[in-house]
C-alpha cells in the first residue's frame, strides 16, 4: 500500500502571538543581564537547548552562511561559543571580524539578536571550558577536520579511533591547537517579543559614542 502525502500549505500557516509583551520598563539595566534573564526563563520553561543560537557569517565576497551553535559564555564583554579554528565559520570570522547570532525561542514567541565584532577567546578561558567537556567530545574535536570533504562515515570513525588510541593512556586530553572560542562583542542586541496582528515588541540596546541606549524599533 502506497502512503500518500499532502504538501503543507505554507501561505496559510499562521500563529497569533499572544503569550506576552515587552516594554522599556521590563528591560534589565544592561543587554547581558536581559539576555541572561531570557536564557534563564527559556531553560525554566523546559525548552530544549535554550542556549542554541543561529550564527550568521559571511565570506569576504559577502556570501552569507548560517548554522546552529551553542552559546557557552555570556558576560558584559560579549557572547562566547567554541569551534574549530579551521572551520568554514572561523575562516569567515577571520576574514570579516563580524557576526550575528539569533536565539529562536519559538515556544515562548521570543527572539534575541546579537550583532557585533568578533575576537578570539584567550587560551586560559578556552582551557577552562575545554576541561568541562566530556572526554568523548574532546576526542571528537581532535578527530574531525571540520567543514572539509571526507570520503565517508568510515573515514571519520577511523580518525576517531586513531585519536582514542593516541590518548588512551592520558588522564587528560589537551586542547587541540586548532580549536578555541570566539566572542561576539555586541554593537546591537535586540529583544523581540511576538504580539498580535504582527505589532511585535522590538527593543534594542545599541552602543553609541556615549554608551548604550535603548531604542524601540517598528515591527
Amino acid at each position: 500500500m502506497t502512503e500518500t502525502t499532502t504538501n503543507i500549505a505554507l501561505p496559510s500557516m499562521r500563529v497569533s502571538y499572544e503569550q506576552g509583551s515587552l516594554t522599556e520598563s521590563d528591560l534589565a539595566a544592561s543587554w547581558h543581564e536581559q539576555l541572561q534573564l531570557w536564557l534563564d526563563q527559556a531553560a525554566g520553561a523546559g525548552l530544549s537547548e535554550p542556549n542554541a543560537m543561529v550564527l550568521a557569517t559571511s565570506d569576504p565576497q559577502g556570501r552569507p552562511s548560517s548554522r546552529t551553535v551553542l552559546a557557552k559564555g555570556l558576560d558584559e564583554r560579549g557572547l562566547v561559543f567554541f569551534t574549530n579554528y579551521t572551520s568554514a565559520k572561523s575562516h569567515d570570522l577571520m576574514a570579516t571580524r563580524y557576526a550575528s547570532a539569533t536565539f529562536p525561542w519559538f515556544a515562548m514567541q521570543r527572539q534575541a539578536h546579537v550583532r557585533g565584532i568578533v575576537e578570539k577567546v584567550g587560551p586560559a578561558e578556552t582551557a577552562a571550558y575545554w576541561e568541562s567537556r566530556p572526554r568523548g567530545s574532546q576526542i571528537g574535536a581532535w578527530a574531525s577536520p571540520q567543514s572539509r570533504v571526507v570520503r565517508g562515515r568510515t573515514t571519520l570513525e577511523s580518525a576517531l579511533h586513531k585519536v582514542e588510541r593516541q590518548f588512551a593512556d592520558a588522564d587528560r586530553v589537551p586542547v587541540p591547537p586548532h580549536w578555541g572560542g570566539w566572542r561576539i562583542r555586541p554593537e546591537e542586541v535586540e529583544f523581540w517579543q511576538g504580539r498580535r496582528d504582527r505589532m511585535h515588541d522590538r527593543l534594542r540596546f545599541r552602543l553609541g559614542r556615549d554608551g548604550w541606549e535603548v531604542q524601540r524599533i517598528a515591527p
